[in-house]
């Protein structure tokens, strides 16, 4: 504060310096190191000037648009640390399939889309048996009545198991007698069901044809006007190949694409080849320089790597997807080039698997800040090693209510305890970001914020919230989708919080989140989302020069 209104009044002594627009009327939260609250802000050249109180910001700049805000909040623009937007982009063709409940509704749901979006492929995504009555896997029998002929290709909601049908199995060459390591192929009394987990899907999946270019920019053109709609200015996309990356650039270049992207690259041959071998790439709206590694699947399909047995099904412990030579050649790749490691890890065994190459390759404290996706279920020895050897866990608070109602049916009551720990895996190295792992979760930040701090469903199930010892603050809630998720990606230097020489992203939302009663927060809407200085969403003209 005081080096603010020095800078400040230092100026006023002069002639008051030209912003390109000034916001006033408001109450600014700075998520600085003091987390400020701050009146007013000035901006210049997609920057921010200063912030302070309105008599300070009008003592020292002028400018030709001045936006009153009439007492409405503002924050750091909302900064997603772990999601698939390209992948998001790619399922808005797709039929949606989130809350469905049963597999009925599913079918009837393809057929409907089918009229409008008509395609070679039938796709959806966003099953989960854990919300239909029966809690099973479906089979492929009533996709083989719809779409006799047709390829059925459905992807659960984490994105871990498919369900396809007869014609898609026969195309892909898949029977009882199939065989791939690191996946499953589910049957019953020997009949291939059409559920797929983990690498079994790409069996089928690869047969997909991609979309061509320009369809490609398309869908991601509408996934941002999607994203502006609730807040996000940057996305951190976990798990991109070559040809994505490079299309991003090319629209960010054209000025199409204005969402910044941190660029979580696919392990692959290419991607190696392109991008890590010949160092880190950035731009002042896309950032390469990290690997996005898997070590398991994921808890709804049982693909999550346990220590023990699953409780709820004895006669699995989950599944290890890759290799563990290859993950610590991977890892040492990414340390060789500087680049940042971030690996899938939902079960105990896997966390336990990647933290113990993570300190092997790291050896000591370090700012190589590598992360664990998830970071899910920890045994209780190991939160340690994060910060003993400063690894971050970068986690989806919106998994902890999503998960929480089938979550202990598959690991017991012991080990459901070192689950969805976010406040103890917060205290290892005092910081935590936070993202929706989009689209297995909803766009909207809000919904991550709310579940962060009050660990409850939005209908506000559990009275009390679930688990509360592992529960964040609203303040601890507002760092991990601005400032610590901009540093779990370098760029705390950058963006994250509302400070001068930063890029001038913000949002403005109808009400304080950070005041309201608790079930409002999920309701709240953003008024608009600003980046570099740019108003790329409004509700409305809520305010005029």
């Amino acid at each position: 504060m005081a080096v603010l209104v020095a800078s400040i009044a230092n100026q006023s002594c002069h002639r008051a310096e030209n912003a390109d627009f000034i916001v006033k009327n408001s109450v600014v939260y700075s998520v600085d190191s003091n987390f400020r609250i701050a009146e007013s802000f000035a901006a210049k050249d997609g920057k921010f000037l200063a912030v302070g109180t309105n008599q300070e910001i009008e003592k020292a700049y002028q400018s030709e648009k001045i936006y009153d805000l009439g007492g409405k909040p503002v924050y750091p623009g909302f900064y997603d640390a772990h999601c698939h937007f390209a992948g998001y982009a790619g399922n808005l063709r797709k039929a949606d399939l989130t809350g469905t409940t049963s597999f009925t509704e599913i079918c009837d749901r393809l057929v409907e889309n089918q009229k409008t979006n008509p395609s070679i492929w039938v796709q959806g995504r966003g099953w989960d048996q854990n919300d239909w009555p029966v809690k099973k896997f479906p089979d492929r029998s009533e996709l083989d009545k719809i779409f006799p002929e047709k390829p059925v290709y459905l992807t659960r909601i984490d994105g871990h198991a498919a369900v396809v049908n007869t014609s898609a199995l026969k195309l892909a060459g898949v029977d009882q007698n199939t065989l791939i390591k690191g996946g499953e192929i589910i049957k019953e009394n020997g009949r291939v069901t059409g559920v797929l987990v983990d690498n079994a899907m790409d069996l089928v999946a690869r047969l997909i044809p991609e979309m061509v270019e320009s369809e490609e920019a398309k869908a991601l053109l509408q996934a941002q006007k999607n994203c502006f709609g609730v807040g996000l200015t940057t996305v951190a996309d976990a798990g991109l190949g070559t040809g994505m990356v490079k299309l991003m650039d090319k629209l960010q270049k054209e000025g199409k694409l204005k969402m910044r992207v941190y660029a979580m690259l696919a392990p692959t041959q290419e991607n190696l080849k392109e991008f890590v071998s010949k160092g880190i790439y950035k731009t002042d709206r896309l950032n390469v320089r990290s690997v996005k590694l898997y070590a398991d699947g994921a808890l709804g399909s049982r693909g999550a790597l346990m220590l023990e047995p699953y409780a709820d099904a004895p006669e699995k412990s989950g599944l290890q997807v890759n290799e563990t030579g290859y993950l610590k050649d991977l890892c040492q790749k990414c340390l060789d080039a500087g680049f940042q490691a971030n690996t899938h890890c939902i079960g105990d065994s896997a966390n336990r698997l990647m933290l113990t190459i993570y300190k092997d390759i790291l050896k000591t404290k370090n700012d190589r800040r590598w992360r664990i996706e998830h970071a899910q279920i920890i045994n209780f020895n190991d939160f340690r090693l994060f910060g003993e050897y400063n690894i971050i866990p970068s986690v989806q608070t919106s998994h902890a209510t999503s998960d929480m109602y089938w979550a202990e049916d598959r690991v017991g009551p012991v080990r459901i305890k070192g689950a969805y720990a976010y406040k103890q895996l917060m205290e290892q190295n005092g910081w935590i970001p936070n993202g929706s792992d989009f689209p297995v979760e909803r766009i909207n930040p809000l919904f991550g914020f709310f579940a962060g701090f009050a660990r409850m469903d939005q209908s506000g199930f559990p009275a009390g919230g679930w688990m509360m010892e592992n529960a964040l603050s609203r303040e601890e809630c507002l760092k991990a989708m601005t400032i610590w998720a901009a540093k779990s990606c370098f760029e705390e230097n950058e963006r994250g919080s509302i400070e001068p020489g930063k890029m001038a992203d913000f949002v403005v939302l109808e009400e304080d989140i950070m005041k309201i009663e608790p079930l409002k927060v999920p309701k709240i809407r953003v008024l608009e989302t600003w980046i570099g200085g740019e108003k790329v969403f409004s509700t409305a003209e809520t305010h005029k020069p």
